[in-house]
């Protein structure tokens, strides 16, 4: 039945349609315009650094200069050329059969930031902007990953108690003073992760302001310690 299924609808390329040989795959050009985050990274952002890993851990000029209300933080890949196309899919293109491999994508950089209690939790969508999207992209990735890396998924553990503007052509601090106070954890959020580890998701990391308000909110609701997992990193020079 697999090989009739796949003579009928021949797996195609998730990012230009091009037959491909594995389903929920890319062909060899849109591999190589996508930038995997590979070698040595940043520990809290997972931003990629110059040189070698020598098994300690490293931090990029931003993660030594802000504070960050998270132990460990990865991305798997770089927010750039072909990877920007296929988020911006994701987000705004209701194309929803690319949380299979981009989970998948997360899930093979993710080990650093996994606590055998870990839970996962999304990045939580004002209610409005549900309305208007139909879908929360963020939290179709936590339940792709989780699924992964069998660890349960708590997709309403924090919510967004006001709507925040668009962050995009904002300045670092605006950016930090747009999230304040903006996220919260839900009622029951302190029975069901009091000294659990927390691992967030969100589809890109710029500034990290949106993943700080969300870590201070798990903190708020007891966690013991929070991680962070993005599907793009927003990098400088890279």
């Amino acid at each position: 039945m697999q090989s009739l299924l796949r003579i009928a609808f021949p797996p195609q390329c998730v990012s230009c349609g091009a037959l491909v040989e594995e389903t929920f795959g890319l062909c060899g050009p849109c591999w190589r315009d996508t930038r995997f985050v590979t070698g040595l990274v940043c520990d809290q952002c997972g931003a990629p650094l110059p040189g070698e890993s020598d098994g300690q851990a490293e931090l990029c000029d931003d993660c030594m200069s802000i504070g960050r209300p998270w132990a460990h933080g990865r991305a798997a890949l770089l927010y750039r050329d072909n990877a920007r196309r296929l988020v911006l899919a994701l987000k705004h293109g209701d194309r929803l059969d690319l949380v299979r491999p981009a989970a998948r994508w997360m899930a093979g950089v993710a080990g650093p930031c996994l606590d055998a209690d870990s839970v996962i939790v999304p990045v939580p969508a004002h209610y409005l902007r549900l309305l208007r999207r139909r879908y929360n992209q963020s939290a179709a990735l936590a339940q792709a990953v989780a699924k992964s890396v069998r660890r349960p998924c708590l997709p309403d553990l924090l919510r967004r108690s006001r709507r925040t503007r668009m962050q995009d052509g904002m300045s670092l601090e605006d950016r930090f003073r747009n999230l304040s106070d903006a996220i919260r954890p839900a009622r029951n959020a302190r029975d069901r992760l009091a000294g659990r580890a927390v691992l967030l998701v969100d589809d890109v990391m710029t500034s990290g302001a949106t993943l700080a308000a969300c870590a201070e909110a798990a903190h708020a609701a007891g966690a013991r310690q929070v991680c962070v997992l993005v599907l793009a990193r927003v990098a400088k020079d890279a």
